[in-house]
């Protein structure tokens, strides 16, 4: 295994720790907002260390240049779309299940049309 092969591991094996992580979380995690974070460390931190590991991989061994242009564009389509999907979800919740206790800063209260 050369240096380039153990970079790519490590990559990959710091990928599969947040996914490992962020499962516990939403195991573990007592609400739903507390598992809509979890499930959002699995989806990003977790993705974006896998394809970075998959684009050393790739770069490495000469593959087509294709398919590094590929994985950046799905690591700048999860960076982008994460967040604004968790947003979104914790909105919608907040607003079906409010939170228990009452939370001390609450800037979703504001929005509310309720």
């Amino acid at each position: 295994m050369d240096v380039v092969d153990l970079i790519a591991t490590i990559l990959m094996v710091i990928g599969l720790f947040f996914a490992f992580i962020g499962t516990l979380g939403i195991l573990r995690m007592p609400d739903v907002f507390g598992r809509l974070q979890a499930s959002t460390c699995i989806s990003t931190m977790g993705t974006i260390f896998v394809v970075l590991s998959s684009i050393v991989y790739v770069v490495a061994h000469g593959m087509s240049g294709s398919v590094v242009v590929k994985l950046v564009f799905i690591l700048l389509f999860v960076l982008g779309t994460n967040p604004v999907s968790n947003h979104a979800l914790c909105k919608g919740a907040y607003r079906s299940a409010k939170p228990n206790p009452e939370p001390i800063l609450d800037d979703y209260k504001e929005d509310d049309p309720q």
